[in-house]
């Protein structure tokens, strides 16, 4: 039996800005299928990592410009990351959520590539700020492996590697941090 779905509910403004967060995610997409010049292979680049960004947001408007600007930057576009999910559920079948809690997947194709972006000079001095002093949410950040892919399901999902290289190599880095 196939449990049913239960909507969340939004107001008019939380949807229309929850439609302008997913517009700013599919602009990124979009930049990211421009043609990138291919780089030497980074063998040592190829063991995906997704980072889970989750809490609760408490302004909006201040966390569409922080979307954006991580749109804008073309980071996640040089380090081969990419939403996996839109932010906010579709759907709450257990718990009681917060109405402007978020859970966002951004993978990237290695730990090296995920560090570079969090430790770039670029996100750290002109994006992060963006939501910070006072804080536009509450954000948990962690970053996990990838499963490897079960045998019965190769060939009839994606294949946990990723086709074309990207490199951390060029991303100007905070003092201190290593990719």
């Amino acid at each position: 039996m196939v449990p049913e779905r239960c909507p969340v509910e939004m107001d008019p403004v939380q949807r229309g800005e929850a439609l302008m967060l997913t517009a700013l995610m599919l602009m990124a997409q979009a930049a990211a299928a421009q043609p990138q010049p291919v780089q030497a292979p980074t063998p040592a680049c190829n063991a995906p990592v997704i980072m889970i960004v989750s809490g609760p947001t408490h302004d909006r408007a201040r966390m569409l410009a922080y979307g954006k600007a991580i749109a804008d930057s073309g980071l996640y576009q040089k380090l081969g990351g990419y939403y996996v999910n839109l932010a906010f559920p579709q759907a709450i079948f257990e718990g009681d959520a917060p109405q402007a809690y978020v859970n966002l997947i951004v993978r990237f194709p290695c730990m090296a590539n995920a560090r570079a972006f969090w430790f770039s000079k670029e996100y750290q001095e002109k994006i992060k700020p963006l939501r910070l002093n006072p804080s536009a949410g509450d954000y948990i950040v962690t970053v996990y492996p990838e499963a490897p892919l079960r045998a019965d399901m190769i060939g009839k999902v994606g294949d946990n590697e990723y086709k074309a290289p990207f490199s951390a190599e060029g991303i100007a880095q905070v003092e201190g941090a290593k990719p």
